[in-house]
């Protein structure tokens, strides 16, 4: 018989009991394997000692230490995927959070169904990322090269200048969709619907956040805006 996968670990950090509770029972009977948390400081201390996490579900309002402070010390450390979880989708929020590092969010209350297809959509863009130690086999046709970066999209490394460049699992799944289509517009529905997987109209904050967090890494002038469409890789 084949071996059975471990489960899908999940660190929650939600300060309000009843959700904390309701969230972990679903996530539970999806299946996952969870551990929650009440504030901050008490997340990031399950996350710093305990390195086995698959993916992190952060409250915003959280005591102690809240959830985009949360994001971002887990962001010195690890690319481990972060969705966070906002009572108010329209506020200052939601760019926060994906400023410091959230690949995407959902807005409370949450049912069950949509929290478990962000996640779903999550793990999914994680799994482009190379096993720890792998020796993948990348030939010549899988290198691509745009001035100073370097694209192997068979060992899903980046590299610009020659150096490693850290991307999140969301990051490589982006860029990876802007080198499938160099000096193509790419307009924001389409890249919500490829990368994130939105099967829906979403909102486009995340894509306009995570390609600044890729410009920082790859040098502004790698992705160009095309005011009025969307942005493209240059050549």
């Amino acid at each position: 018989m084949p071996e059975s996968l471990p489960p899908v670990r999940v660190l929650l950090v939600e300060d309000d009991e009843l959700m904390r509770r309701s969230f972990t029972v679903a996530l539970e009977r999806y299946g996952y394997r969870v551990t929650a948390a009440a504030d901050g400081l008490t997340g990031l201390e399950s996350f710093r000692d305990d390195d086995g996490f698959d993916l992190l579900v952060l409250d915003v309002m959280l005591p102690g230490l809240d959830g985009i402070g949360l994001c971002r010390r887990v962001r010195e450390t690890s690319l481990v995927p972060v969705l966070m979880m906002s009572a108010r989708g329209d506020g200052l929020d939601v760019v926060a959070g994906l400023e410091a590092g959230a690949d995407d969010y959902v807005v409370k209350p949450v049912d069950t169904y949509v929290l478990v297809a962000r996640i779903r959509s999550l793990l999914r863009r994680a799994s482009y990322a190379p096993a720890p130690g792998g020796e993948p086999a990348t030939g010549p046709e899988d290198v691509l090269t745009f001035g100073d970066l370097t694209v192997d999209t068979g060992g899903m490394e980046v590299f610009r200048s020659g150096t490693p460049v850290a991307l999140t699992p969301t990051e490589l799944k982006l860029l990876l969709e802007f080198a499938a289509h160099p000096g193509i517009v790419l307009d924001r529905h389409t890249l919500l619907r490829n990368v994130w997987e939105y099967g829906w109209d979403g909102d486009s904050r995340v894509v306009d956040l995570a390609v600044q967090r890729l410009r920082k890494k790859l040098g502004r002038e790698r992705i160009e805006t095309v005011r009025g469409f969307g942005y493209k890789l240059r050549r």
